[in-house]
């Protein structure tokens, strides 16, 4: 028995080792940090990929989705809860999730599944200044950028195919994308050459003209 549990330390520690960082830096061509940057590494071996059964949330508060940009691996579940006073008619047009929502306040919708890897563009028929995003990746290893423009994933060794995305990135995509190999690699910086977007958040509507869509 001793010698049964002493192996499964060690296969447990050989699979812990196996797991390292890796640090990627999104930066401008002035070296500013850009924050909300959804990074992820897609393995090149397919069987590497987990499955999962995760449910995510993007709320509606203060006639905005919150939060702005969720990440979610394919097969997660979103539930759309509504913090507002208001009622809200979400709406999405995508190839990769179409669906339309009536959020009443205190009524919960059933969550959607999004089972198609793409980019979701989602919007309200009552506000039209609402907009968000949901980034369905096919990969466990994603995470959105801090305020300094920086992501540490654990990942296995093996070979990734590296990839950014933000609504304000002007840059071509394919030029920021590239294939890593995490046995060699553990930090990257990711260097913007074109100036970002606006934020669209500067032009955020305070009044709240539809209060009586209750």
């Amino acid at each position: 028995m001793a010698k049964f549990f002493l192996v499964v330390l060690l296969l447990s520690a050989c699979v812990f080792t196996h797991a390292k960082p890796l640090s990627v830096n999104v930066l401008t061509a002035d070296n500013q940090g850009v924050a909300n940057v959804v990074v992820y590494l897609t393995p090149k071996t397919s069987a590497d990929i987990e499955l999962t059964n995760n449910t995510s949330i993007m709320d509606q508060v203060n006639t905005q989705f919150r939060p702005h940009i969720l990440a979610i691996q394919k097969g997660t579940q979103v539930r759309f809860p509504n913090s507002d006073s208001t009622k809200h008619h979400v709406y999405s047009f995508s190839p990769a999730k179409s669906f339309e929502l009536q959020l009443y306040k205190e009524v919960e919708a059933d969550p959607l599944l999004f089972s198609k890897a793409g980019l979701v563009s989602i919007g309200c028929n009552i506000h039209d200044w609402m907009l968000g995003y949901i980034l369905v990746v096919d990969t466990p290893y994603f995470q959105k950028t801090d305020s300094k423009g920086h992501v540490t994933l654990d990942l296995p060794d093996g070979d990734y195919q590296l990839e950014v995305w933000h609504p304000r990135i002007q840059d071509e995509l394919s030029r920021l994308s590239s294939q890593i190999s995490h046995v060699k690699e553990s930090e990257i910086d990711i260097i913007l050459q074109s100036e970002l977007l606006p934020d669209h958040m500067q032009y955020e509507e305070t009044s709240d003209e539809f209060s009586d869509y209750e």
